[in-house]
């Protein structure tokens, strides 16, 4: 007779499997002690994870199930988007408590498969267990060509900064969602952007097949905290100018201050935009939008280690990460 764990993991094994000729293909899938994967000749490997948790990441009472399976592995994904590469498949680790295995579980089954084919990244197994919060934990595996992964330690002093999208829709759209703006809202660019973010793979991937980018990261955390990043895995420094950061439209958001919104764009996590760097001869043939998706310069790497934020008033000031951090007291 077999077990309630084996009973869920056929469940979701069944849920995610091989839906047509975007899937990539596995020696061995789920069913066995490990899955089996080999990368294409002329490939490396990428390899990332990402926890998502309840009640740091989500909140059971606010976030649709279906786009907590979602998100789950649009995180993750974005990881591989950051570096150039193309998303192969994943491994899924899920805990949960048993009053969940039912209608959410398949909601949530359903959000991740939907994510999974969209990205074309196939599951190829993980673990579960039952706990009283939810917890989620993706690796997603992925593949480059060999030699064009885009780093985060590629910027030189000159290099321009670009980033794609407008920054600080995602966190807009959190605050609205704890604000209880959720009849009629879910679809709002805002808070769509929230629950449904959309790495960017394709760009990614062009910027790498070109070698137009010095570096990259994706912006997760913050432009403040993930420039940061950038700019130490560099040793170098930058300045952005914060009239230049594409932010939410203040025409459309009426009760916002543009204040606020350039706040949301400095600091609100969750876009999945990607920040990256490109030589000044090489930025002048760069198009102002890839597929629609626009691409805006910001600023520019500076030799040194400083930040520096060029305000709308033309002072200067330090530019310090205050972006996600799940380690900074709250108080």
């Amino acid at each position: 007779m077999k077990s309630a764990e084996d009973r869920l993991v056929e469940k979701i094994a069944a849920a995610a499997r091989p839906g047509g000729p975007r899937w990539p293909p596995l020696r061995l899938g789920p069913g066995d002690d490990a899955a089996l994967w080999r990368p294409r000749p002329g490939r490396e490997a990428i390899l990332t994870c990402d926890w998502f948790l309840q009640g740091t990441h989500f909140l059971r009472d606010k976030h649709p199930p279906d786009s907590v399976g979602w998100k789950s592995l649009a995180r993750a994904v974005s990881d591989i988007a950051a570096m150039g590469g193309e998303p192969r498949c994943f491994l899924l680790s899920l805990a949960l408590p048993q009053t969940h295995t039912g209608r959410w579980l398949d909601q949530f089954l359903a959000g991740l498969r939907r994510a999974a084919q969209h990205f074309a990244c196939r599951l190829a197994g993980g673990d579960t267990t039952q706990r009283e919060e939810i917890l989620i934990n993706v690796t997603v595996l992925g593949e480059v060509r060999k030699g064009d992964a885009v780093l985060r330690s590629g910027a030189k002093a000159g290099d321009l900064v670009f980033v794609s999208g407008r920054l600080g829709e995602a966190e807009f759209g959190l605050r609205s969602l704890r604000l209880g703006r959720t009849a009629g809202h879910l679809s709002s660019p805002g808070v769509s952007r929230h629950l449904y973010p959309e790495p960017r793979l394709a760009l990614g991937q062009w910027l790498a097949k070109r070698r137009v980018a010095t570096s990259m990261i994706d912006l997760s955390d913050g432009l403040s905290s993930d420039l940061s990043r950038l700019c130490a895995a560099s040793k170098v420094g930058a300045r952005i100018i914060a009239s230049r950061i594409p932010t939410l439209s203040p025409a459309r958001e009426q009760r916002r201050n543009p204040r606020d919104l350039l706040r949301f764009a400095l600091h609100g996590g969750e876009d999945y935009e990607l920040l990256f760097t490109v030589r000044p001869s090489r930025a002048q043939s760069l198009p102002s939008a890839f597929h629609g998706l626009p691409l805006r310069c910001i600023g520019e790497i500076m030799r040194g280690r400083q930040l520096i934020l060029v305000g709308p008033d033309g002072c200067k000031q330090s530019l310090v990460a205050r972006g996600w951090d799940p380690f900074r007291k709250r108080r």
